[in-house]
């Protein structure tokens, strides 16, 4: 497995992406300040208008990559009735960014319950009080929303209905590695079928 200062070679690379990414994602931790985890997703409406906006990745395994959001969100509303999205990671640091595009499909509600139960209090208590991506008169309101909510609840919070995790389940992948005379590298994974995937060179 080449590093960051050295070319990105098919022959050299993991034959599964995931493996790949779990390779570049340590080196970022140890690398990137201060949080490696940051992702730009883009989401889009069913009549293909863009947004973005970042997010921090939770877990990732051959199943897909997670994260969490209120569902009723602008991207939660885009991925009803567009479940498709792009994830892109930026290590500036390392001189490498990673694309990962594919469907996305809420996560179990349990999975979700268990990541909400280590969320800190306060976390738990926005989650019920902002009505996220909408008009709100101040912060003043919110602050009120939220003291409403830490009275109603003021033991366990449970999570709400409207909140909770996505996965995105990869489709393609693509490792950018900067290079000199920005004569870039890129590798893209794309699904050959059972399990399979190929590996192809991207021009810079």
């Amino acid at each position: 497995m080449p590093d960051s200062r050295q070319p990105l070679r098919e022959d050299r690379v993991e034959s599964d992406p995931v493996a790949q990414f779990a390779r570049w994602y340590d080196l970022a931790q140890a690398q990137v300040k201060p949080i490696p985890e940051a992702v730009a997703l883009a989401t889009a409406t069913r009549a293909g208008h863009p947004s973005l906006r970042m997010v921090l990745l939770k877990s990732f395994d051959a199943h897909g990559f997670v994260f969490y959001t209120n569902y009723r969100s602008r991207k939660g509303r885009e991925l009803a009735r567009n479940p498709r999205a792009t994830l892109l990671f930026y290590w500036g640091e390392a001189g490498r960014q990673v694309r990962i595009e594919g469907r996305v499909e809420k996560s179990a509600a349990r999975d979700s319950d268990e990541y909400f139960a280590t969320r800190p209090r306060g976390s738990q208590l926005a989650a019920w009080a902002s009505p996220q991506s909408a008009m709100v008169a101040g912060r003043g309101a919110l602050e009120r929303r939220v003291a409403a909510y830490a009275r109603k609840y003021p033991a366990a919070v449970p999570r709400p209905s409207h909140w909770g995790g996505y996965r995105l389940v990869p489709e393609s992948f693509e490792f950018w590695q900067g290079g000199e005379d920005r004569l870039h590298d890129r590798s893209l994974y794309r699904r050959a079928g059972s399990g399979r995937w190929r590996i192809e060179r991207l021009a810079p």
